[in-house]
């Protein structure tokens, strides 16, 4: 079956969804899905009533939380009177709609009010200080967290995009309540959103996959979560959308003898045991079928595992009972077996999951949990929304999401700017978690592909920027080492340890990239700002342009970038993030742009097409690294790399890694030199070839000892023949005649064959 989709555009769809939010599930029936309907819609006129809302709301709220509905109702609908949306409808059925999400939640009256509200700042331009006096402070703080930031003039779209979902998820940070109600907006605009061009659907569906279909199943809204997954795989992929369902309605008639049989089945089993459980088929999602064909590279037929069921029991105990009856029933497949009952999901998701082989060979998958559990894993936070309770006490899962909102919080202070707030917090945004303990076995939940290092920034930055080393179930390992279900994590801290550029190679958590983002921007700024102005001087020189910039000319050049002043331009070059030849021919733009009212002088030294090379002392700090590919040393030729967010990369000429990147990005490389007076020791790696005897590593270590360097890593391996073996050291020298003086101090010693220096 080819899922390949070459249509170049999208028709449109229906306000019908792939699957219903909150539609109850028949009790013992096979739930099925609803293909997203692509034709086009006819406009529709008409008023828009909210009997049914308040018919909703009359089941929870009271008579007089019912009259404010009422009242922010009519306000809405005089500020958007005579506003129609693309479809023809009139535009306050919008807002009724996303409050009937919000009812199904049974959200508070303030939630619904905003609901109704959400779009009166940004369309109609109401003021926020009108809402809190017809409305209230929390009502105008919940629609102000909702609006986006549009009288503001921003460079890019991806720059406006970023700030929006910046200032949205600060606003969830303060109050839940506001991405609940985000979320109901954007699922009745996906509904909708066939009326939009093809271009528009196929953005607005990636940025639903990108952003919102991880933030709902982060906060555990399991429904809202897969109807969003299928409405944007529709308007993404119309075609294999439309051929997946086919296929899956198709398989659904030829399997519904296997899917009774089991149903009946399972009854039978667990009556006979006296449980009493309600049993759910269901079937998974298009988009879940689509995910598991690509990533596995599996045909439609080859995915067995289309249907599942659910088991809802009375209670906790009687969760592993009726797991004990399936397994007593069918034979369970080995490692198939998860209890997050035991140990929940960082959403508050509980369930048993176990996959049994059913009749015919068939793999079945089942979920067991009881009513609670059943709620939680459908609403997620809305069932238990981050409000306390009367006595005062926070839910395991209300204290879950309250960590993870606080960690926007914390990212949001140490994150420069608007686009990198939203990177650290999609990295955070991970569907699958790894769960590892503490050593006073506390549980902790990180990202898939997490290390040790991310578990420490985790349990308290200060432990994350002084961690050294680690140990992973009482086993000393690397920082970088990756962690798996299970491990029981111990982090060895000291004072003098601190964060390096290298470290953002493997972290994984938003939490730990942003703090050391933050420690090397603040620790490492003087570091950084010296050698930015050391860059842009060379750079402005070798433009025939005097390094010493009026304040006319400065101020000019801050007018048109984003920085504050000549300090913070000189200290993104440093780390990386400016280029420093950019800068010099921006500000020769302006000298040749604006001449008469900028006084400014030509260079008058020497001119050069080529800038003088940085000189290199190994001592500058974070802001320079020497690459750990090649190791240089003093008296190596060597190159040097812009590196964003990392300074300056220091190479040797011949590093096979240097010659690569330089083809690839050839405006980030500069000329470097060693500085005279190097007040240092220098890693270096060489290699021995000794014969495998006793005592061959004790000679020559003590004769690196004598040739006055320290080792700061050994290893041993087998050479090609039994008798040979390889000795790789670690070795910390001054320059190139000591590591050669060195080298023939080790080679003149008996045993020794061969000894040469590692490059990479």
């Amino acid at each position: 079956m080819n899922l390949t989709d070459n249509s170049s555009s999208i028709p449109a769809a229906s306000d019908k969804s792939a699957a219903h939010l909150l539609t109850p599930k028949k009790k013992l029936a096979v739930t099925s899905h609803t293909v997203v309907d692509t034709s086009s819609r006819p406009a529709v006129t008409g008023s828009a009533s909210i009997t049914d809302l308040t018919k909703q709301l009359s089941e929870y709220l009271s008579a007089a939380d019912l009259k404010l509905v009422k009242e922010a109702y009519r306000f809405s609908d005089e500020m958007h009177l005579g506003q129609v949306r693309r479809s023809g409808e009139p535009y306050i059925s919008h807002p009724i709609a996303v409050a009937e999400i919000c009812a199904e939640w049974k959200l508070d009256v303030q939630a619904i009010m905003a609901a109704l509200l959400h779009d009166v700042m940004e369309d109609q331009d109401v003021k926020k200080e009108e809402l809190i006096e017809r409305f209230g402070a929390p009502v105008a703080a919940l629609v102000d967290g909702l609006s986006k930031l549009e009288k503001i003039e921003f460079q890019s779209q991806i720059e406006a995009q970023a700030e929006n979902f910046r200032k949205m998820l600060l606003a969830m940070a303060r109050d839940v309540r506001v991405i609940l109600v985000k979320l109901a907006d954007r699922l009745h605009n996906m509904r909708t959103l066939g009326v939009m061009s093809a271009e528009k659907q196929r953005r607005i569906s990636r940025e639903t996959m990108e952003v919102y279909v991880p933030i709902a199943h982060r906060l555990g809204l399991n429904n809202i979560y897969r109807e969003l997954q299928d409405l944007a795989f529709a308007h993404i992929y119309p075609l294999r959308y439309k051929t997946l369902a086919k296929a899956v309605k198709a398989a659904r008639g030829n399997r519904r003898e296997v899917v009774n049989k089991i149903m009946d089945a399972v009854k039978a089993a667990l009556s006979s045991a006296g449980l009493t459980a309600e049993v759910y088929g269901r079937e998974k999602t298009l988009y879940g079928i689509y995910r598991k064909m690509a990533d596995k590279r599996l045909s439609f037929s080859q995915v067995l595992d289309v249907y599942g069921f659910r088991v809802v029991v009375s209670s906790f105990p009687n969760s592993y009972f009726a797991l004990g009856t399936l397994h007593a029933l069918y034979k369970p497949m080995p490692g198939k077996f998860k209890d997050y009952i035991a140990i929940p999901k960082s959403n508050g998701y509980q369930s048993l999951h176990t996959t049994l082989i059913g009749p015919y060979g068939t793999p079945v998958e089942f979920q067991i949990r009881t009513q609670d559990m059943h709620h939680v894993a459908e609403s997620g936070v809305a069932a238990h929304w981050l409000y306390k309770n009367e006595d005062d006490s926070l839910t395991d899962l209300q204290q879950r999401t309250h960590a993870w909102l606080q960690s926007l919080l914390d990212i949001q202070k140490q994150t420069g700017d608007s686009a990198e707030f939203l990177e650290h917090v999609k990295i955070d945004l991970f569907p699958d978690s790894v769960y590892v303990f503490t050593p006073k076995s506390k549980i902790i939940a990180l990202p898939r592909g997490a290390t040790a290092l991310d578990f420490a920034y985790n349990i308290h930055t200060d432990i994350g920027d002084q961690a050294i080393a680690t140990r992973i179930n009482n086993d000393p390992v690397p920082l970088r080492s990756e962690l798996k279900n299970g491990d029981i994590i111990e982090i060895i801290t000291s004072p003098n340890s601190h964060p390096t550029p290298n470290w953002l190679t493997y972290v994984r958590t938003g939490k730990a990239r942003s703090a050391i983002r933050h420690y090397l921007r603040t620790i490492s700024l003087n570091e950084s700002t010296e050698l930015g102005k050391q860059l842009l001087a060379q750079a402005l020189m070798a433009v025939h342009l005097n390094p010493e910039l009026p304040a006319s000319l400065v101020d000019k050049l801050l007018n048109e970038s984003s920085a504050k002043t000549l300090e913070e331009i000189h200290t993104d070059i440093g780390i990386g993030k400016r280029m420093a030849a950019l800068v010099a021919r921006h500000i020769l733009d302006l000298v040749e742009d604006d001449s008469p009212s900028i006084p400014f002088q030509e260079f008058e030294g020497e001119k050069s097409s080529k800038p003088e090379p940085v000189i290199i002392y190994g001592s500058e700090g974070v802001s320079v690294q020497l690459a750990s590919c090649c190791l240089p040393i003093p008296g190596d030729g060597i190159v040097g790399q812009l590196k964003r967010d990392q300074g300056l990369v220091v190479h040797t000429d011949y590093c096979d890694n240097a010659k690569r990147l330089q083809v690839k990005e050839p405006d980030r490389w500069i000329d470097v030199n060693w500085g005279d007076d190097l007040n240092r020791r220098f890693d270096c790696r060489i290699t021995a070839m000794t014969n495998n005897e006793r005592g061959a590593l004790a000679r020559i270590a003590a004769e690196i000892g004598e040739s006055d360097a320290n080792i700061s890593h050994v290893s041993i391996e087998d050479g090609q023949a039994n008798d040979i073996t390889n000795i790789h050291f670690t070795i910390q020298i001054e320059d190139r005649t000591h590591l050669a003086r060195l080298m023939r101090n080790v080679k003149h010693l008996s045993g020794v064959s061969k000894i040469w220096r590692e490059h990479g």
